[in-house]
């Protein structure tokens, strides 16, 4: 008889915190027999270590609010999220089928459109995509690779079934809070590290720098790669100065790039001008070049798109790649893998109505009680509707958005979202989470070790986060063998 294992397995003092579908997997074990040897005041105390940590090592996030721009503390749960090797082996597997189809479905778009023609994908929900970019008409990056940088979000229901969320393609954000977690347990937990067989994540700025380095158009054993911030008033700033110093690259503002007459881009040093090879821009597509996009925008370059449709520069992610980081397009992504690749998809959608189409957008109308509804295009959890959780008042309101926009407009069953213990106010308590793997490609495909686990810090919430309310927890994949029985 084979074993099904849920998310965690708990003995004793965590018995009574999970329902028996949601008891913690063997992989578990150790940690939590370790933990178990912990009474609450030593707990309390590594609690305490956790935040000196944090606040020694000036890891923030901000907070965009009426009063302004608030700086605050990362918020860190120190009970990891566990799992084991031969359960991740396949979830990467499938994380990595997905962005592959992703990518040739962007090139299709930009170029032969041969999706839409023989009637895989509609024609109609390109035409309301808000991030298909007809300047990138015509336009084959290097590698044929658009979305270089992916955050899939995943999450496990109560079944035990591993469903992706949403694909973040655009400027996914996070990673570096991933790296700095695992950092935190090692000076919080030493003890638990040489016990136990980790997988490291620490590779992931080396694997970024290959994966960069490999667009640069010149042949030149250390290509110049900048990241391009919008500033320090950035929510995501942090992780901006972090990865440019973890990789050795330059961390370089709109302000700092020029784009010569050459239709190369050159960077201002003390030196003079150095061209630069590749931009890891972490700025959205409408700021990228005031020449083709916002001629507002002081955030980006002039000229900078001439310069990268001449191949005189790499930018990850490419311009456009958001196009295929749409709630709508979301539904589709199942015929994209067996369309492009001929392949069965790995990892789960979940089911999804799209109000766009009559009979679905009755379906949803009649049923917002018991759904979750999602605008296209929006993230960090806002505009959206958790249907079960809302009041008859903000039901109305969305029944009425998605009939002024029915394109606008997705919507899903309520997940009954798996739960972790999470240290709430010095006691063990579960706590909803989800997690965010990313996933690179150009000339070869990484994929990180686990990812980022974001859990609702809030009782009962599903919203993980940290601009409401949400915190992380360390991901730990370990070498274990599960046996059957």
């Amino acid at each position: 008889m084979k074993l099904t294992l849920p998310e965690y397995t708990t003995n004793t003092a965590f018995d009574e915190l999970l329902d028996e579908a949601q008891r913690p997997r063997l992989a578990a074990r150790p940690l939590f027999d370790y933990l178990d040897s912990l009474d609450a005041q030593e707990l309390a105390a590594r609690q305490q270590a956790v935040d000196a940590t944090i606040m020694a090592m000036g890891i923030t996030f901000t907070i965009y609010s009426e009063a302004g721009n608030i700086d605050r503390a990362w918020p860190f749960d120190p009970i990891p999220r566990v799992m084991a090797r031969s359960e991740w082996t396949q979830i990467e597997a499938g994380l990595k089928q997905r962005l592959r189809a992703l990518n040739l479905f962007i090139n299709d778009l930009y170029n032969e459109q041969r999706i839409i023609q023989e009637g895989v994908f509609p024609a109609e929900v390109l035409t309301g995509s808000g991030n298909f970019r007809p300047q990138c008409v015509g336009i084959t990056p290097r590698f044929g690779v658009w979305a270089h940088i992916c955050g899939t979000d995943l999450v496990r229901d109560r079944d035990g079934t591993v469903y992706v969320l949403e694909d973040n393609l655009r400027v996914p954000s996070g990673v570096s809070y991933m790296l700095e977690n695992r950092q935190i347990m090692k000076r919080i937990f030493p003890e638990v590290f040489r016990s136990i067989n980790i997988l490291p994540v620490d590779d992931y700025p080396a694997q970024l720098y290959q994966t960069l380095a490999a667009l640069s158009p010149r042949p030149v054993k250390h290509p110049v790669i900048a990241v391009l911030t919008p500033g320090i008033y950035n929510s995501a700033y942090f992780e901006h100065s972090y990865l440019a110093q973890q990789m050795g690259a330059h961390l370089v503002e709109g302000s700092d790039l020029v784009v010569g007459e050459d239709e190369c881009v050159y960077m201002n040093s003390i030196a003079g001008l150095a061209r630069v090879d590749v931009i890891y821009r972490r700025i959205d597509d409408e700021f990228l070049d005031p020449e083709v996009f916002n001629p507002a925008s002081t955030l980006g370059v002039r000229g900078l798109m001439r310069a990268w449709r001449k191949g005189n520069v790499g930018i990850a992610n490419a311009p456009g790649a958001g196009v295929a980081d749409d709630k709508v397009v979301y539904a589709f992504v199942p015929q994209i893998i067996r369309y492009y690749l001929n392949e069965e998809p790995i990892l789960a959608n979940v089911p999804s109505y799209l109000c766009m189409y009559d009979d679905q957008r009755d379906y949803v109308l009649n049923n917002l009680d018991k759904l979750v509804v999602k605008p296209a295009n929006e993230s960090g959890g806002y505009g959206m509707l958790i249907g079960p959780r809302a009041t008859v008042e903000e039901r109305a309101q969305f029944a009425d958005l998605i009939r002024a926009n029915p394109r606008n407009y997705m919507a899903q069953p309520t997940l009954d979202i798996s739960t972790a213990p999470t240290l709430v106010d010095g006691e063990l308590a579960p706590r909803h989470l989800d997690l965010r793997p990313f996933v690179l490609q150009s000339d070869k495909l990484f994929a990180t070790t686990g990812g980022l686990t974001r859990v609702a810090l809030r009782k009962g919430s599903l919203v993980v986060n940290s601009s409401q309310g949400g915190g992380s927890k360390d991901t730990w994949i370990v070498e274990t063998e599960v046996k059957s029985c």
